[in-house]
């Protein structure tokens, strides 16, 4: 038998509150497969669980804030049987009073009972939709019957107790109205927080050197030109693949810029998973990985990236996306920034920032023309690499991109 518990999804975080089960006591799992939503300060993220294994028992109730490395549930190994369930002890034979003599006393009633106290009210089970339809639609969850499994509440019944609201009398409504409020989560402020937390601790403990370089993309830009040409809109292919392709190739040669700085030393990853800095719509940042970006073909590569952006601002994110980026690449070039110089998100080594691709006066030969140039930016720990090797790595990605046929 072993424990499943709360993974650490990044550094940033200390605690989550799980929203749903997505398996029962019972049940087979496998490697890989999400058995539960956890809501954390930056997303709702699918765990995934890492062993094979059968479900023996759920610890942890639905709603319930948790710390990183809580125990959530315990799971038996393939083909291990389930311990055997204690019999309860039996119970005691009543004692009867002897029946008094005659004339004697009669026996004392016995007082009955006293009732045992009220169970705990359970805990809601709420699944991720239905919480965030009952936040837009202001719907007191408490007051939602569910009808999903293990009488879990889903979206449609908050979509029911939401017409119900409506149609309720007015002197129901006024009381409604008139309840206190309960103040409301500020997800952006506890994003803020989480963010402030890891960037602080990176400042603190990382020590960070800054390099740039100034790429020219003409052959880069020109070539997408010619293979998006010849495909539809919807498998057509953006800088940003290019620009995240170079840069994990660029880390087979200079394996020091992927890994993670823990315990002491340095930990090179054995693959190259890109963390891609999103901007959420309703502020703040998050930086899920694309998983092994060095063996992705361009087409399989556009169509991750597009899948991950758009997930991650749905807040649909797994844990190992979350856990899992051995460097991250930040892209300010949709905002005009020329470049971007970004700190470091532990126990990673190495960040690297790109610009928006503006046209500069070149010097090609002995002759001056426009050319369409990004300025790449590479933070890096001095734990682990020095301002040498940084500088090759950026210009590793710089030749990458005039070759863009081999990526």
């Amino acid at each position: 038998m072993f424990e499943f518990t709360l993974p650490s999804l990044g550094a940033d975080m200390d605690e989550g509150t799980l929203t749903e089960w997505r398996v029962a006591p019972g049940d087979t799992v496998e490697r890989g497969q999400v058995i539960a939503s956890v809501d954390t300060a930056k997303a709702e993220v699918e765990v995934e669980i890492w062993r094979d294994g059968v479900v023996h028992r759920l610890v942890a109730e639905p709603g319930v804030t948790l710390p990183v490395g809580a125990v959530m549930a315990t799971l038996l190994e393939p083909g291990e049987d389930a311990p055997p369930v204690a019999e309860a002890p039996a119970a005691a034979a009543p004692v009867v009073a002897p029946v008094a003599a005659a004339g004697g006393a009669a026996p004392v009633a016995e007082a009955p009972p006293a009732p045992a106290p009220a169970a705990p009210a359970a805990r809601r089970r709420v699944s991720p939709a239905a919480r965030r339809q009952a936040r837009q639609l202001g719907v007191d969850l408490d007051t939602v019957t569910g009808t999903g499994p293990w009488e879990s509440v889903t979206i449609e019944d908050v979509d029911r107790a939401a017409a119900r609201a409506g149609a309720a009398p007015a002197p129901a409504r006024a009381a409604a109205a008139a309840a206190p409020a309960r103040a409301p989560i500020d997800k952006a402020a506890e994003m803020r927080r989480a963010i402030a937390s890891a960037m602080g601790r990176s400042k603190r403990e990382i020590p960070h050197y800054y390099l740039s370089e100034q790429i020219p993309l003409a052959r880069a830009l020109d070539w997408l030109t010619e293979y998006n040409a010849q495909r539809p809109v919807t498998e057509r292919v953006l800088l940003a693949a290019l620009l995240l392709k170079a840069v994990a190739l660029a880390t087979r040669r200079y394996p020091e810029m992927s890994g993670f700085w823990t315990d002491g030393e340095f930990h090179p990853a054995p693959a190259a998973h890109v963390g891609v800095a999103v901007s959420l719509r309703q502020g703040g940042l998050i930086a899920p990985a694309i998983h092994d970006v060095a063996d992705l073909a361009l087409p399989q590569l556009m169509a991750a990236l597009a899948d991950l952006v758009k997930r991650a601002r749905a807040g649909s994110l797994r844990s190992s996306e979350m856990s899992d980026p051995t460097v991250t690449v930040t892209n300010l070039g949709e905002e005009s920034v020329d470049s971007v110089y970004g700190v470091i998100y532990p126990p990673q080594v190495a960040l690297v920032g790109f610009g928006k691709p503006t046209r500069r006066p070149w010097v090609d030969g002995d002759a001056v023309r426009p050319v369409p140039v990004v300025t790449a930016t590479l933070a890096a720990d001095h734990r682990v690499s020095d301002g040498r090797r940084g500088a090759l790595f950026l210009a590793e990605i710089a030749e990458l991109l005039q070759h863009p046929e081999r990526l």
